[in-house]
C-alpha cells in the first residue's frame, strides 16, 4: 500500500468516527488487529457490537466491491479472535461503511 493510500484510509476512518458518533455508536476500538486481519472499528449502539470495515474512495466507483470474499472472511476469523481474547457473548454484526467524495453510506450486517 503506498503512502497516499495509506493517509486517504486513516482519513476515511477518522470520518467514519465522527459520522458513527452522530448516529449514536459508541467507538470501542480502532485497528484491532490479530493473525487473521484487522478491523477497522469495533463499536456499540443499542447493547450490538458493531465490527466495522471502512473504505474510501476519491473516485467515482463503488467502492463496496472491495469488500471481497476473502476480506469478508479475514474479518469472521478477526471477529471471532476478538471475542475469544474479550470473553464476550454480545450480540453482533459486520458493517460495511464507504465513504465516497460526496456522500457516506453505513451498509449494516453485510454477509457472504
Amino acid at each position: 500500500m503506498g503512502m497516499k493510500s495509506y493517509i486517504l484510509g486513516i482519513e476515511g476512518e477518522n470520518l467514519a468516527c465522527v459520522y458513527l458518533k452522530n448516529l449514536g455508536f459508541e467507538i470501542l476500538e480502532r485497528n484491532f488487529s490479530s493473525k487473521f486481519g484487522e478491523i477497522d472499528i469495533i463499536a456499540i449502539k443499542n447493547e450490538i457490537l458493531h465490527f466495522i470495515e471502512v473504505k474510501t474512495t476519491k473516485g467515482n466507483y463503488e467502492v463496496s466491491y472491495r469488500l471481497d470474499h476473502k476480506k469478508y472472511m479475514k474479518l469472521v476469523k478477526t471477529v471471532k479472535y476478538y471475542f475469544m481474547k474479550h470473553m464476550c457473548d454480545k450480540n453482533y454484526q459486520l458493517d460495511l461503511l464507504c465513504i465516497y467524495k460526496d456522500d457516506i453510506k453505513l451498509i449494516e450486517n453485510v454477509s457472504y
